[in-house]
């Protein structure tokens, strides 16, 4: 398996003790896996992979998604802002309009 130019980590709220804590998940993370994972297949974007994490300590802007290895992080992430990250990704470009500007 080669290294991929995006890992899109998604926010699955899990908190060490088991238990979803936080934001994320309330605002549907389980089901933006899905629809990435459903979009990077349909756009034969071979070089994204998808995962879910835990607690990525950042509730307020839920849901989260971080972008490996650039280090971005997208706040409230929907279905919509979803397709625009990977627009972004497709035009090299970046969807700033929904980063978390440190």
């Amino acid at each position: 398996m080669s290294t991929p130019a995006h890992h899109l980590f998604v926010c699955g709220s899990f908190r060490a003790n088991g238990t979803p804590a936080g934001a994320c998940v309330k605002k549907s993370s389980l089901a933006l896996v899905q629809h990435l994972q459903e979009e990077v297949d349909s756009r034969g974007l071979g070089d994204v992979m998808v995962s879910m994490t835990g607690c990525l300590n950042c509730c307020v802007n839920g849901p989260v998604v971080v972008d490996y290895p650039s280090g971005h992080w997208y706040k409230g992430v929907t279905t919509d802002i979803a397709d625009e990250i990977l627009d972004s990704f497709e035009n090299g470009t970046l969807a700033e309009a929904h980063m978390i500007k440190s």
